[in-house]
Protein backbone atom coordinates (compact mmCIF):
# COMPACT_ATOMS: atom_id res chain seq x y z
CA UNK A 1 0.00 0.00 0.00
CA UNK A 2 2.65 2.69 1.20
CA UNK A 3 4.43 1.69 -2.36
CA UNK A 4 1.29 2.86 -4.32
CA UNK A 5 0.69 5.77 -1.89
CA UNK A 6 4.04 6.64 -3.33
CA UNK A 7 3.22 6.42 -6.63
CA UNK A 8 0.24 8.48 -6.29
CA UNK A 9 2.47 11.13 -4.82
CA UNK A 10 5.01 10.85 -7.35
CA UNK A 11 2.50 11.59 -10.15
CA UNK A 12 0.54 14.44 -8.66
CA UNK A 13 3.87 15.73 -8.24
CA UNK A 14 3.02 17.56 -11.53
CA UNK A 15 0.78 20.29 -12.89
CA UNK A 16 -2.12 18.95 -14.72
CA UNK A 17 -4.54 19.87 -17.05
CA UNK A 18 -8.15 18.21 -16.73
CA UNK A 19 -9.61 18.89 -20.34
CA UNK A 20 -14.12 18.77 -19.78
CA UNK A 21 -15.66 19.63 -16.18
CA UNK A 22 -18.03 17.21 -16.56
CA UNK A 23 -19.61 14.69 -13.82
CA UNK A 24 -17.10 12.35 -14.87
CA UNK A 25 -14.40 13.95 -14.64
CA UNK A 26 -15.39 15.75 -11.17
CA UNK A 27 -14.12 12.95 -8.87
CA UNK A 28 -10.31 12.97 -10.71
CA UNK A 29 -10.07 16.20 -10.12
CA UNK A 30 -10.94 15.84 -6.68
CA UNK A 31 -8.47 13.28 -6.60
CA UNK A 32 -5.66 14.90 -7.76
CA UNK A 33 -6.05 18.05 -5.45
CA UNK A 34 -6.28 15.04 -2.70
CA UNK A 35 -2.95 14.38 -3.44
CA UNK A 36 -1.67 17.73 -3.99
CA UNK A 37 -1.44 18.17 -7.59
CA UNK A 38 -1.68 21.76 -8.86
CA UNK A 39 -5.01 21.33 -11.53
CA UNK A 40 -5.98 23.28 -14.22
CA UNK A 41 -9.43 22.44 -15.21
CA UNK A 42 -10.32 22.75 -19.50
CA UNK A 43 -13.53 23.34 -20.38
CA UNK A 44 -15.02 25.36 -23.94
CA UNK A 45 -18.66 26.21 -21.24
CA UNK A 46 -17.94 29.45 -19.97
CA UNK A 47 -18.49 30.67 -16.03
CA UNK A 48 -22.41 31.25 -17.00
CA UNK A 49 -22.87 27.75 -18.76
CA UNK A 50 -21.13 26.10 -15.73
CA UNK A 51 -22.85 24.92 -12.60
CA UNK A 52 -22.33 27.20 -9.92
CA UNK A 53 -22.05 24.86 -7.27
CA UNK A 54 -19.38 22.83 -9.48
CA UNK A 55 -17.80 26.21 -10.25
CA UNK A 56 -17.66 27.37 -6.77
CA UNK A 57 -16.63 24.07 -5.55
CA UNK A 58 -13.38 24.34 -8.19
CA UNK A 59 -12.70 27.43 -7.07
CA UNK A 60 -12.77 26.71 -3.08
CA UNK A 61 -10.06 23.64 -3.63
CA UNK A 62 -7.68 26.03 -5.49
CA UNK A 63 -8.28 24.39 -9.11
CA UNK A 64 -6.96 27.07 -11.84
CA UNK A 65 -9.77 27.43 -14.59
CA UNK A 66 -9.34 28.44 -18.25
CA UNK A 67 -12.91 28.66 -19.66
CA UNK A 68 -14.96 29.45 -23.36
CA UNK A 69 -13.52 29.63 -26.67
CA UNK A 70 -9.91 29.56 -25.80
CA UNK A 71 -9.73 27.08 -23.22
CA UNK A 72 -7.14 25.12 -25.14
CA UNK A 73 -4.90 28.07 -25.69
CA UNK A 74 -1.29 27.91 -23.47
CA UNK A 75 -2.12 23.79 -22.80
CA UNK A 76 1.86 23.53 -20.80
CA UNK A 77 0.97 21.41 -18.43
CA UNK A 78 2.97 18.66 -17.37
CA UNK A 79 0.42 16.31 -17.84
CA UNK A 80 -2.85 16.80 -19.87
CA UNK A 81 -5.92 14.24 -18.88
CA UNK A 82 -8.76 14.21 -21.65
CA UNK A 83 -11.71 13.90 -21.61
CA UNK A 84 -12.26 10.23 -23.14
CA UNK A 85 -14.55 11.70 -26.18
CA UNK A 86 -12.08 14.43 -27.30
CA UNK A 87 -9.46 12.82 -29.38
CA UNK A 88 -6.01 12.57 -28.75
CA UNK A 89 -4.85 13.89 -31.79
CA UNK A 90 -6.40 17.51 -31.71
CA UNK A 91 -4.24 20.03 -32.77
CA UNK A 92 -3.60 21.51 -29.03
CA UNK A 93 -2.98 17.97 -27.54
CA UNK A 94 -0.23 17.53 -30.32
CA UNK A 95 1.22 20.42 -30.03
CA UNK A 96 1.49 19.74 -25.97
CA UNK A 97 3.11 16.85 -26.66
CA UNK A 98 5.78 17.82 -28.98
CA UNK A 99 6.66 20.28 -25.90
CA UNK A 100 6.88 17.85 -23.86
CA UNK A 101 3.28 17.42 -22.18
CA UNK A 102 2.05 13.50 -21.04
CA UNK A 103 -1.38 13.01 -22.76
CA UNK A 104 -3.40 10.48 -20.40
CA UNK A 105 -6.47 9.82 -19.23
CA UNK A 106 -8.18 8.39 -15.95
CA UNK A 107 -8.66 5.12 -17.08
CA UNK A 108 -4.91 5.02 -18.72
CA UNK A 109 -3.58 6.00 -15.17
CA UNK A 110 -5.98 3.19 -13.32
CA UNK A 111 -4.77 0.75 -15.28
CA UNK A 112 -1.02 1.71 -14.59
CA UNK A 113 -1.66 2.14 -10.64
CA UNK A 114 -4.13 -0.73 -9.29
CA UNK A 115 -2.93 -3.44 -7.43
CA UNK A 116 -6.38 -5.11 -7.97
CA UNK A 117 -7.03 -7.93 -10.81
CA UNK A 118 -8.57 -5.64 -13.37
CA UNK A 119 -11.28 -7.39 -15.82
CA UNK A 120 -12.11 -5.10 -18.99
CA UNK A 121 -15.02 -5.29 -21.01
CA UNK A 122 -15.30 -3.64 -23.90
CA UNK A 123 -17.11 -4.39 -27.70
CA UNK A 124 -20.27 -2.84 -29.92
CA UNK A 125 -22.93 -4.15 -27.52
CA UNK A 126 -23.21 -6.15 -24.83
CA UNK A 127 -20.40 -4.61 -22.76
CA UNK A 128 -22.72 -2.75 -19.65
CA UNK A 129 -24.55 -6.06 -18.96
CA UNK A 130 -21.34 -8.34 -19.18
CA UNK A 131 -19.79 -6.33 -16.88
CA UNK A 132 -22.69 -6.11 -14.61
CA UNK A 133 -22.98 -9.81 -14.54
CA UNK A 134 -18.99 -10.44 -14.06
CA UNK A 135 -19.72 -8.26 -11.10
CA UNK A 136 -22.45 -9.61 -9.69
CA UNK A 137 -21.09 -12.97 -9.98
CA UNK A 138 -17.95 -11.87 -8.18
CA UNK A 139 -20.01 -10.19 -5.91
CA UNK A 140 -21.98 -12.91 -5.17
CA UNK A 141 -19.12 -15.75 -4.38
CA UNK A 142 -17.76 -12.57 -2.42
CA UNK A 143 -20.91 -12.74 0.00
CA UNK A 144 -21.05 -16.29 0.01
CA UNK A 145 -17.28 -17.23 1.04
CA UNK A 146 -15.40 -14.78 1.66
CA UNK A 147 -12.37 -12.88 -0.01
CA UNK A 148 -11.46 -9.54 -1.56
CA UNK A 149 -13.80 -6.61 -2.55
CA UNK A 150 -14.84 -5.94 -5.64
CA UNK A 151 -15.27 -2.66 -7.57
CA UNK A 152 -16.91 -2.04 -10.80
CA UNK A 153 -16.74 1.02 -12.91
CA UNK A 154 -15.25 3.09 -16.06
CA UNK A 155 -17.86 3.70 -18.65
CA UNK A 156 -20.64 2.12 -16.44
CA UNK A 157 -21.38 3.54 -12.72
CA UNK A 158 -17.84 5.34 -11.23
CA UNK A 159 -14.95 6.77 -12.10
CA UNK A 160 -12.35 3.83 -10.50
CA UNK A 161 -9.07 6.64 -10.35
CA UNK A 162 -10.19 7.96 -7.09
CA UNK A 163 -11.08 4.15 -5.63
CA UNK A 164 -7.84 3.11 -6.31
CA UNK A 165 -5.84 4.08 -2.96
CA UNK A 166 -8.51 1.38 -1.02
CA UNK A 167 -7.75 -1.44 -3.52
CA UNK A 168 -5.44 -4.01 -2.90
CA UNK A 169 -3.87 -7.21 -4.83
CA UNK A 170 -6.90 -9.61 -3.62
CA UNK A 171 -9.17 -7.42 -4.82
CA UNK A 172 -10.97 -6.91 -8.93
CA UNK A 173 -12.34 -4.27 -10.95
CA UNK A 174 -14.48 -4.69 -13.49
CA UNK A 175 -14.17 -2.07 -15.75
CA UNK A 176 -16.34 -1.51 -18.85
CA UNK A 177 -14.24 0.08 -21.29
CA UNK A 178 -15.13 2.05 -24.71
CA UNK A 179 -13.17 2.56 -27.61
CA UNK A 180 -12.48 6.52 -26.60
CA UNK A 181 -11.06 5.05 -23.42
CA UNK A 182 -8.87 2.43 -24.91
CA UNK A 183 -7.98 4.39 -27.83
CA UNK A 184 -4.35 5.46 -26.21
CA UNK A 185 -4.26 3.02 -23.27
CA UNK A 186 -0.57 1.65 -22.83
CA UNK A 187 -1.78 -1.15 -19.98
CA UNK A 188 -4.42 -3.97 -20.53
CA UNK A 189 -6.85 -5.35 -18.27
CA UNK A 190 -5.81 -9.01 -16.75
CA UNK A 191 -8.75 -10.47 -18.25
CA UNK A 192 -10.40 -9.05 -21.33
CA UNK A 193 -13.62 -9.27 -23.17
CA UNK A 194 -14.51 -7.76 -26.58
CA UNK A 195 -18.22 -8.99 -26.97
CA UNK A 196 -19.07 -8.49 -30.07
CA UNK A 197 -17.21 -5.68 -32.96
CA UNK A 198 -19.74 -4.06 -35.41
CA UNK A 199 -19.82 -0.15 -37.28
CA UNK A 200 -19.84 2.45 -34.19
CA UNK A 201 -19.03 5.81 -33.43
CA UNK A 202 -17.41 6.14 -37.35
CA UNK A 203 -18.60 9.90 -36.41
CA UNK A 204 -15.94 9.80 -34.24
CA UNK A 205 -13.38 7.73 -35.15
CA UNK A 206 -11.54 8.48 -38.57
CA UNK A 207 -12.46 4.77 -40.40
CA UNK A 208 -13.24 1.33 -39.27
CA UNK A 209 -9.87 0.48 -39.00
CA UNK A 210 -9.20 2.90 -35.94
CA UNK A 211 -12.21 2.04 -34.30
CA UNK A 212 -11.21 -1.80 -33.96
CA UNK A 213 -7.74 -0.93 -33.42
CA UNK A 214 -8.81 0.84 -30.49
CA UNK A 215 -10.82 -1.98 -29.35
CA UNK A 216 -7.53 -4.17 -29.20
CA UNK A 217 -6.19 -1.92 -27.04
CA UNK A 218 -7.82 -4.36 -24.17
CA UNK A 219 -5.74 -7.07 -25.20
CA UNK A 220 -2.92 -5.84 -27.02
CA UNK A 221 -0.76 -4.92 -24.09
CA UNK A 222 1.43 -5.44 -20.95
CA UNK A 223 -0.22 -7.48 -18.39
CA UNK A 224 -3.51 -9.29 -20.46
CA UNK A 225 -3.57 -13.07 -19.38
CA UNK A 226 -6.16 -13.93 -21.94
CA UNK A 227 -8.90 -12.99 -23.95
CA UNK A 228 -12.73 -13.45 -24.17
CA UNK A 229 -14.48 -13.13 -27.04
CA UNK A 230 -17.07 -14.01 -29.52
CA UNK A 231 -16.96 -16.70 -31.76
CA UNK A 232 -20.29 -15.56 -34.39
CA UNK A 233 -18.76 -12.31 -34.76
CA UNK A 234 -16.73 -12.52 -37.95
CA UNK A 235 -14.53 -9.53 -36.56
CA UNK A 236 -13.57 -10.83 -33.21
CA UNK A 237 -13.59 -14.46 -34.43
CA UNK A 238 -10.41 -13.14 -37.15
CA UNK A 239 -9.03 -11.14 -34.34
CA UNK A 240 -9.12 -14.41 -32.21
CA UNK A 241 -6.75 -15.47 -34.89
CA UNK A 242 -4.35 -13.18 -34.25
CA UNK A 243 -4.09 -12.28 -30.72
CA UNK A 244 -1.08 -12.70 -29.20
CA UNK A 245 -2.66 -13.95 -25.76
CA UNK A 246 -4.48 -17.12 -25.44
CA UNK A 247 -8.25 -17.09 -26.28
CA UNK A 248 -11.59 -18.58 -24.63
CA UNK A 249 -13.89 -17.85 -27.49
CA UNK A 250 -18.64 -18.20 -26.82
CA UNK A 251 -20.80 -19.32 -29.00
CA UNK A 252 -24.59 -19.81 -28.68
CA UNK A 253 -24.64 -21.99 -31.53
CA UNK A 254 -22.81 -25.15 -30.66
CA UNK A 255 -18.76 -25.62 -29.40
CA UNK A 256 -16.33 -23.52 -31.45
CA UNK A 257 -13.14 -24.84 -32.49
CA UNK A 258 -9.80 -23.91 -32.25
CA UNK A 259 -9.56 -21.77 -28.61
CA UNK A 260 -7.29 -22.66 -25.71
CA UNK A 261 -11.11 -22.44 -23.85
CA UNK A 262 -14.62 -22.26 -25.14
CA UNK A 263 -18.12 -21.50 -23.37
CA UNK A 264 -20.60 -22.78 -25.53
CA UNK A 265 -24.57 -24.17 -25.83
CA UNK A 266 -25.49 -27.70 -25.60
CA UNK A 267 -28.75 -29.84 -24.99
CA UNK A 268 -30.36 -26.52 -22.58
CA UNK A 269 -26.88 -26.10 -20.51
CA UNK A 270 -24.33 -23.70 -20.63
CA UNK A 271 -20.95 -25.69 -21.16
CA UNK A 272 -17.24 -24.61 -20.08
CA UNK A 273 -14.45 -26.93 -21.94
CA UNK A 274 -11.40 -26.10 -20.26
CA UNK A 275 -9.66 -28.14 -23.43
CA UNK A 276 -9.27 -31.37 -21.42
CA UNK A 277 -13.09 -31.83 -20.17
CA UNK A 278 -16.44 -30.25 -20.43
CA UNK A 279 -18.80 -28.82 -17.60
CA UNK A 280 -22.18 -27.61 -16.98
CA UNK A 281 -22.11 -24.08 -15.45
CA UNK A 282 -25.95 -23.18 -16.00
CA UNK A 283 -28.94 -24.26 -17.27
CA UNK A 284 -29.96 -21.78 -20.60
CA UNK A 285 -33.66 -21.51 -19.22
CA UNK A 286 -32.04 -19.96 -15.33
CA UNK A 287 -32.10 -17.12 -17.39
CA UNK A 288 -34.53 -14.43 -16.87
CA UNK A 289 -33.73 -11.71 -19.37
CA UNK A 290 -35.22 -12.94 -22.86
CA UNK A 291 -32.73 -13.19 -26.47
CA UNK A 292 -29.35 -14.73 -27.58
CA UNK A 293 -27.74 -11.39 -27.14
CA UNK A 294 -27.88 -11.91 -23.49
CA UNK A 295 -27.54 -15.61 -23.56
CA UNK A 296 -24.45 -14.56 -25.41
CA UNK A 297 -23.65 -11.97 -22.26
CA UNK A 298 -23.63 -14.96 -19.41
CA UNK A 299 -21.46 -17.10 -21.28
CA UNK A 300 -18.74 -13.88 -21.84
CA UNK A 301 -19.11 -13.35 -18.03
CA UNK A 302 -18.81 -17.00 -17.38
CA UNK A 303 -15.30 -17.65 -19.29
CA UNK A 304 -14.30 -14.63 -17.75
CA UNK A 305 -14.69 -14.90 -14.17
CA UNK A 306 -13.75 -19.07 -14.73
CA UNK A 307 -12.13 -20.26 -11.71
CA UNK A 308 -12.75 -17.02 -9.60
CA UNK A 309 -16.27 -17.95 -9.21
CA UNK A 310 -18.72 -21.42 -8.62
CA UNK A 311 -21.41 -22.16 -10.71
CA UNK A 312 -23.79 -21.96 -7.70
CA UNK A 313 -22.70 -17.68 -7.44
CA UNK A 314 -23.73 -17.78 -11.38
CA UNK A 315 -27.32 -19.79 -10.96
CA UNK A 316 -27.99 -17.52 -8.08
CA UNK A 317 -27.44 -14.26 -10.16
CA UNK A 318 -29.10 -15.57 -13.01
CA UNK A 319 -32.41 -16.56 -11.26
CA UNK A 320 -32.62 -12.69 -9.76
CA UNK A 321 -30.89 -10.42 -12.39
CA UNK A 322 -33.95 -8.70 -14.49
CA UNK A 323 -31.50 -6.62 -16.78
CA UNK A 324 -29.86 -3.38 -16.81
CA UNK A 325 -32.16 -0.13 -16.87
CA UNK A 326 -32.36 0.98 -20.54
CA UNK A 327 -32.03 -2.40 -21.54
CA UNK A 328 -35.20 -4.17 -23.04
CA UNK A 329 -36.86 -2.90 -20.00
CA UNK A 330 -40.86 -3.20 -19.21
CA UNK A 331 -41.82 0.00 -18.70
CA UNK A 332 -46.03 -0.47 -17.95
CA UNK A 333 -49.02 -2.10 -19.81
CA UNK A 334 -51.58 0.60 -20.49
CA UNK A 335 -54.76 -0.44 -22.15
CA UNK A 336 -53.57 -3.26 -23.04
CA UNK A 337 -50.22 -2.34 -24.85
CA UNK A 338 -46.70 -3.16 -23.46
CA UNK A 339 -44.03 -0.71 -23.41
CA UNK A 340 -40.67 -1.41 -23.69
CA UNK A 341 -37.59 1.16 -22.94
CA UNK A 342 -34.66 -0.13 -25.05
CA UNK A 343 -33.05 2.95 -25.10
CA UNK A 344 -29.40 1.99 -25.17
CA UNK A 345 -29.99 0.32 -28.34
CA UNK A 346 -27.61 2.75 -30.16
CA UNK A 347 -26.87 1.48 -33.35
CA UNK A 348 -28.18 -0.99 -36.04
CA UNK A 349 -27.21 -4.54 -34.60
CA UNK A 350 -28.40 -3.54 -31.09
CA UNK A 351 -32.00 -3.17 -32.56
CA UNK A 352 -31.58 -5.97 -34.40
CA UNK A 353 -30.79 -8.31 -31.13
CA UNK A 354 -33.92 -6.57 -29.62
CA UNK A 355 -36.31 -6.92 -32.01
CA UNK A 356 -34.86 -10.70 -32.68
CA UNK A 357 -35.25 -11.16 -28.42
CA UNK A 358 -38.99 -10.08 -28.70
CA UNK A 359 -39.58 -12.23 -31.51
CA UNK A 360 -39.11 -15.35 -29.14
CA UNK A 361 -42.48 -14.82 -28.01
CA UNK A 362 -44.25 -14.38 -31.05
CA UNK A 363 -44.41 -10.61 -30.85
CA UNK A 364 -43.94 -8.37 -33.42
CA UNK A 365 -43.74 -4.58 -31.79
CA UNK A 366 -44.32 -1.05 -33.24
CA UNK A 367 -40.98 0.57 -33.02
CA UNK A 368 -39.35 3.94 -32.26
CA UNK A 369 -36.16 4.16 -34.08
CA UNK A 370 -33.73 7.48 -34.98
CA UNK A 371 -31.76 9.90 -33.02
CA UNK A 372 -28.34 11.25 -33.71
CA UNK A 373 -26.25 10.23 -36.71
CA UNK A 374 -23.37 8.35 -36.13
CA UNK A 375 -22.76 7.90 -39.92
CA UNK A 376 -23.81 4.01 -39.76
CA UNK A 377 -25.72 1.92 -42.63
CA UNK A 378 -29.10 1.46 -41.79
CA UNK A 379 -29.74 -1.06 -44.45
CA UNK A 380 -29.01 -4.09 -41.41
CA UNK A 381 -31.99 -2.01 -39.41
CA UNK A 382 -34.33 -1.86 -42.22
CA UNK A 383 -34.01 -5.83 -42.86
CA UNK A 384 -34.68 -6.45 -39.21
CA UNK A 385 -37.50 -4.09 -39.12
CA UNK A 386 -38.77 -6.02 -41.70
CA UNK A 387 -38.56 -9.56 -40.36
CA UNK A 388 -39.49 -8.18 -36.87
CA UNK A 389 -41.10 -5.23 -36.44
CA UNK A 390 -44.80 -4.32 -37.03
CA UNK A 391 -44.86 -0.96 -37.64
CA UNK A 392 -41.78 1.55 -37.33
CA UNK A 393 -42.33 5.95 -36.00
CA UNK A 394 -39.43 7.67 -37.07
CA UNK A 395 -37.83 10.77 -34.97
CA UNK A 396 -34.64 12.57 -34.85
CA UNK A 397 -32.23 13.14 -36.55
CA UNK A 398 -31.75 10.41 -38.76
CA UNK A 399 -35.44 9.77 -39.54
CA UNK A 400 -34.86 10.80 -43.35
CA UNK A 401 -31.90 7.85 -43.71
CA UNK A 402 -33.54 4.92 -42.16
CA UNK A 403 -36.93 5.98 -43.92
CA UNK A 404 -34.82 6.03 -47.17
CA UNK A 405 -33.47 2.46 -46.07
CA UNK A 406 -36.37 1.35 -45.61
CA UNK A 407 -38.15 2.14 -48.94
CA UNK A 408 -35.12 0.55 -50.50
CA UNK A 409 -35.13 -2.77 -48.71
CA UNK A 410 -37.94 -5.19 -50.00
CA UNK A 411 -38.80 -6.89 -47.04
CA UNK A 412 -39.64 -3.52 -44.95
CA UNK A 413 -41.01 -1.36 -47.58
CA UNK A 414 -44.66 -2.03 -46.82
CA UNK A 415 -44.26 -1.61 -43.11
CA UNK A 416 -46.70 1.66 -42.09
CA UNK A 417 -44.15 4.04 -41.15
CA UNK A 418 -44.51 7.19 -39.54
CA UNK A 419 -42.18 10.71 -38.90
CA UNK A 420 -42.97 12.79 -35.68
CA UNK A 421 -40.12 15.57 -34.88
CA UNK A 422 -40.76 15.92 -31.51
CA UNK A 423 -40.18 12.62 -29.62
CA UNK A 424 -43.10 13.04 -27.03
CA UNK A 425 -45.11 13.04 -30.61
CA UNK A 426 -43.50 9.84 -32.04
CA UNK A 427 -44.43 7.73 -28.66
CA UNK A 428 -47.56 9.10 -28.86
CA UNK A 429 -47.92 8.05 -33.02
CA UNK A 430 -46.79 4.42 -31.61
CA UNK A 431 -49.19 4.38 -29.04
CA UNK A 432 -51.90 5.13 -31.94
CA UNK A 433 -50.40 2.34 -34.13
CA UNK A 434 -50.58 -0.52 -31.22
CA UNK A 435 -53.36 -2.29 -30.38
CA UNK A 436 -54.50 -4.35 -27.23
CA UNK A 437 -52.04 -7.04 -27.02
CA UNK A 438 -49.24 -5.36 -28.88
CA UNK A 439 -45.94 -4.08 -27.68
CA UNK A 440 -44.20 -0.64 -28.26
CA UNK A 441 -40.31 -0.92 -28.36
CA UNK A 442 -38.08 2.20 -28.17
CA UNK A 443 -34.79 0.71 -29.48
CA UNK A 444 -33.73 3.82 -31.55
CA UNK A 445 -30.69 2.15 -33.03
CA UNK A 446 -29.22 5.50 -32.65
CA UNK A 447 -27.39 7.67 -30.54
CA UNK A 448 -28.84 9.78 -28.49
CA UNK A 449 -27.15 13.22 -28.70
CA UNK A 450 -29.42 15.58 -31.61
CA UNK A 451 -31.92 15.66 -28.71
CA UNK A 452 -30.77 13.71 -25.04
CA UNK A 453 -27.61 14.10 -23.29
CA UNK A 454 -27.54 10.36 -23.03
CA UNK A 455 -29.49 7.32 -23.77
CA UNK A 456 -30.62 7.25 -19.85
CA UNK A 457 -32.21 10.91 -20.44
CA UNK A 458 -33.66 9.48 -23.18
CA UNK A 459 -34.92 6.44 -21.57
CA UNK A 460 -36.43 8.65 -18.18
CA UNK A 461 -38.13 10.15 -21.14
CA UNK A 462 -39.82 7.81 -22.38
CA UNK A 463 -40.47 6.18 -19.52
CA UNK A 464 -42.21 9.71 -18.20
CA UNK A 465 -44.51 9.63 -21.38
CA UNK A 466 -45.79 6.21 -20.76
CA UNK A 467 -46.53 6.79 -17.30
CA UNK A 468 -48.32 9.99 -18.16
CA UNK A 469 -50.72 8.00 -20.33
CA UNK A 470 -54.37 7.29 -19.20
CA UNK A 471 -55.91 4.17 -18.85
Amino acid sequence: MDSLLEAIAERCAHSCAVVGIGVSNLPLIRFLRAHGAHVIARDRKTEDQLDGAILAELRDSGVGLRLGEGYLNDLNEEVIFRTPGMRPDLPAFRAAVERGSVLTSEMEWFLELTPATVIGITGSDGKTTTATLTYLFLEEERLRRGGGNVYVGGNIGEPLLPRVEKMKEADVAVAELSSFQLQTARVSPARAAITNLSPNHLDWHTDMDEYIAAKTNVFNHTGCKFLVTNAENEITASLAKTAPVPVVLFSSKGKPAGAWKSVYLRDGWIMLDNGIAARGVLRADAIRVRGRHNLENFMAAIALTDGLVSPASVEAVAKRFAGVAHRMETVRTVGGVTYCNSSIDSTPTRTAAALAAMNETGARPVVICGGYDKHISFAPLAEALGRYAKAVVLTGATADAIAEAIRACPAAAALPLRREADFRRAVEAARDLAQSGDTVLLSPACASFDAFRNFAERGDAFRAIVESFGE
